[in-house]
């Protein structure tokens, strides 16, 4: 009678090295998120008049305006133009966290990320 149930021929071994593969990715994971909160990227808008400076923690660090652009009269256009600024930077930064992220896992995508379960 044969035997029902369990898995033959080395699959506990494969399990473990997939294990560890991942145990190494998670590990290079936090490495890399760590190094990504170092880093700054900076946007403008309007020309340059109005610079956003945001770090890899997703905070804004610095907020820069040239003199023109600051119109007691048209504050809304300055508002617009922070605002701009402060969402390319966030792009920009949010564009170099995948890239970096996605080195490491080899373009998964995330849980399951390509696969059909």
């Amino acid at each position: 009678m044969a035997k029902r149930g369990g898995f033959q021929g080395g699959m506990p071994g494969n399990m473990n090295n997939l294990m560890k593969q991942a145990q190494k990715m998670q590990k290079q994971m936090e490495e890399q998120a760590k190094e990504l909160e170092t880093k700054e990227i900076t946007a403008s808008a309007g020309g340059g008049a109005v610079e956003v400076t945001v770090s890899g923690k997703r905070e804004v660090v610095k907020v820069k305006l040239a003199e023109e652009v600051v119109d007691p009269e048209d504050i809304e256009m300055l508002e617009d133009l922070i605002m701009a600024a402060t969402n390319e930077a966030l792009r920009q930064m949010e564009d170099l966290t995948s890239q970096s992220m996605s080195k490491i896992t080899g373009g998964l995508g995330g849980l399951g990320g390509g696969f059909p379960f």
